[in-house]
């Protein structure tokens, strides 16, 4: 995952908390960030849930696939590429491809590990936040919050993470019922370099965009995300994201479900056959 993912992942998740926040309680907004990211952390330790769903993206290609979350790993397969389902003969290969997956103890295990150094390093810049940008609340209504962040110019950051952090502006509105996120948006407001430009940058102006919606009662998932950044590095292929994703037709999985039934899970004939429920 790019350094520019670890971070758009982590502010999908902000303000995300059981406690209600109102903004005439807060000495300012930036408590509000902080109050919410204490309370983030928290839901994330104790949410142990799992899904299926679809995910049509776009990032050079155009495919739609089938994910089933599992305690074990997650399973993923492409079912349809350019807008056409897989002719049989594709439907065969990617059937050859995730049965090989799930019974390959080296790739599950980088998969694990993958998402454990992503859970850290978005943790890290979770916790940058509060310092990392001046906050602003613009509304208030009944039903949303809404805050304006800028880069803080006071703020040093740690490393290449924190600066790409640093450099981004935006707006993120909150459900208030519930403190889940419902959009953020932002722009990066200047150049990053890496090696002083001899390594890599990411252009200015580059934006992304993330919805979040209530999948199940008091469970919020991703449901879209945009992501249009440029930028090359010299030891990447691209630390630059071009991406659009939206995931639909969430259903939960239950606990203990092996890998074994989640690849079965994956086929259309799954949800064709009424044992998917689609929120």
């Amino acid at each position: 995952m790019t350094i520019l993912k670890f971070y758009w992942v982590l502010m999908l998740s902000l303000l995300v908390g059981q406690c209600t926040l109102h903004a005439q309680d807060a000495n300012s907004a930036k408590e509000i960030v902080r109050t919410a990211m204490q309370a983030e952390l928290a839901a994330d330790k104790n949410d142990h849930t799992h899904w299926r769903y679809r995910d049509a993206k776009k990032d050079g290609t155009d495919t739609v696939s089938i994910v089933v979350e599992t305690e074990h790993g997650s399973v993923k397969r492409v079912i349809m590429k350019n807008g056409q389902p897989l002719t049989e003969a594709e439907a065969r290969v990617e059937d050859e491809r995730v049965q090989r997956f799930i019974h390959d103890p080296d790739k599950l295990a980088k998969q694990k590990r993958d998402g454990a150094q992503d859970g850290k390093n978005a943790e890290e810049l979770l916790r940058m936040l509060p310092e990392a940008f001046t906050w602003k609340l613009v509304s208030d209504d009944a039903q949303r919050l809404t805050l304006h962040f800028d880069p803080n110019p006071g703020f040093s950051p740690p490393d290449m993470q924190g600066r790409v952090l640093g450099t981004m502006a935006g707006t993120l509105v909150v459900n208030k019922g519930q403190n889940r996120i419902e959009t953020i948006s932002g722009k990066l407001t200047q150049d990053v370099t890496i090696g002083w430009g001899l390594l890599g940058r990411l252009h200015e102006g580059g934006t992304f965009r993330v919805e979040r919606r209530e999948v199940a009662p008091g469970l919020w998932s991703i449901v879209e995300t945009h992501v249009h950044i440029e930028g090359r590095a010299l030891f990447f292929k691209s630390i630059g994201e071009e991406q659009d994703e939206v995931q639909t037709e969430f259903t939960q999985v239950p606990d203990g479900t092996t890998l074994e039934q989640a690849a079965e899970m994956t086929k259309p004939a799954y949800a064709a056959s009424g044992n998917g429920t689609h929120r």
